[in-house]
């Protein structure tokens, strides 16, 4: 058993170096490559694949075992690596040597946009008819959009306003001008530029629309007021805490004119979404005031005496008649309140509430009924004596005289304003 181990021992020991020199032999073999393509067809195919880019035919081309030398002069650096990229692509290259020059002549470097220039100018030459009757459908088209936009008698017998009128027009126009333009896109085959225009015209419609919303906004209620005409010149409306005379109403807001004369401006979402009092309207209108008189004279009587003087103040009406009204009895006074009615045409609210007030005032004067004046109570010091006044004083002024005139008459003073402004100013005016 020993005798063999040492056997095989020596053969293992006799095999490695002879199997390590035959690994060294194939390690210092020749490479053979089978069917690689020689340089001159190398050469051959670079040449013949520059030479078909146009400007790239002067380049100059060496190949020597595998290896490209391009040399030459390009229009610019991107031109270089593109042609680098060529040759490396190119069957049986191992390297390409790139000395190539960026070509800093004018002529060289204007001759590309020259032939570009030419080519559009062919193509437009060749597209010319199409283009012309593309403009020629676009033109009819805005012809009548232009005609439907100025006939539009049609969108009044339907019952819109002027506003509404106004952009009911803008939108026929828009529609069919924008139908011819499509039109003529597709006949020019440029479906792709619809389709982008198409997208373009979407994202701006919502970008201006977030950018204009209040415009919008504006816009839109002012469609709204004059559809619905919820008042007109010379009204005298109050919208919130804002009081006045309308002179006029454009597509963004409502124009009043206060009692002091101003001009009051208020965008058409306000009035839109505010509660409105229109006092014009109705012809009739109620003034009312409360008055104060002694709780020991007798109210039925304080009452008849104050519609009775109510009654004889020239613009207050019959029918609906004056009204007394006992609001609170208090420990030394009562409240009576009056209301009586006038017609907004002939008398003026605010003279004939002032009158309203003085007569009656003065008819109590002269009856003796005074309004209960006010109740103090001292307090002293402990040492002192207390002094409590009467409840009330009652003073019996002289009867005073009914010789003034009452004037109670229409104030035309604001109307006449709004007239002269109507006719000065230029701005668009809705309500006409």
């Amino acid at each position: 058993m020993t005798k063999r181990l040492l056997f095989t021992l020596a053969l293992l020991l006799s095999w490695m170096p002879l199997a390590q020199s035959q690994q060294g032999a194939n390690l210092d073999a020749e490479i053979r490559v089978i069917d690689a393509p020689q340089d001159e067809a190398i050469q051959q195919r670079l040449t013949q694949v520059l030479g078909a880019i146009d400007g790239l035919d002067a380049i100059q081309i060496q190949v020597s075992a595998g290896v490209v030398t391009l040399s030459g002069n390009v229009s610019n650096l991107r031109v270089a690596r593109d042609i680098d990229d060529i040759a490396r692509r190119v069957e049986g290259v191992v390297y390409v040597q790139n000395r190539l020059e960026d070509d800093v002549n004018i002529s060289a470097r204007v001759q590309p946009l020259t032939r570009r220039f030419r080519d559009m100018s062919a193509s437009a030459l060749q597209t010319l008819p199409v283009g012309l009757m593309a403009l020629a459908i676009f033109i009819v088209f805005a012809l009548l959009g232009r005609w439907a936009g100025n006939h539009d008698a049609w969108l009044r017998r339907i019952g819109l306003s002027e506003l509404a009128s106004n952009l009911g027009k803008r939108i026929v126009r828009l529609v069919i001008t924008a139908v011819g333009v499509l039109i003529a896109l597709e006949v020019m085959d440029a479906t792709a530029l619809v389709g982008a225009i198409l997208g373009i015209a979407g994202v701006a419609g919502i970008a201006v629309g977030f950018a204009f919303r209040n415009i919008v906004e504006n816009y839109l209620a002012g469609i709204l007021l004059s559809a619905r005409n919820p008042f007109s010149i010379g009204d005298q409306v109050e919208v919130g805490a804002f009081n006045g005379k309308v002179m006029r109403l454009t597509s963004r807001d409502t124009v009043l004119m206060t009692r002091d004369g101003n001009h009051l401006r208020i965008p058409n979402s306000v009035i839109i979404t505010s509660a409105m009092t229109n006092f014009t309207r109705n012809p009739l209108r109620r003034f009312e005031f409360n008055i104060s008189i002694p709780s020991p004279h007798d109210l039925a009587q304080a009452r008849q005496l104050g519609l009775d003087a109510l009654r004889g103040i020239p613009g207050v009406l019959d029918d609906p008649e004056p009204q007394g009204l006992i609001m609170e009895l208090g420990d030394s006074a009562a409240q009576l309140r009056f209301l009586a009615w006038i017609d907004q045409r002939e008398s003026d609210f605010h003279k004939s509430r002032s009158e309203a007030i003085r007569i009656v005032k003065l008819a109590f004067d002269q009856a003796a009924i005074v309004a209960p004046l006010a109740t103090y109570r001292v307090l002293l010091d402990n040492d002192a004596q207390s002094v409590s006044p009467p409840s009330a004083i009652t003073n019996n002024p002289a009867p005073a005289s009914h010789s003034s005139a009452m004037d109670t008459a229409t104030d035309l003073s604001i109307d006449k304003q709004v007239a002269e402004e109507l006719r000065t100013s230029d701005e668009e005016n809705l309500l006409k």
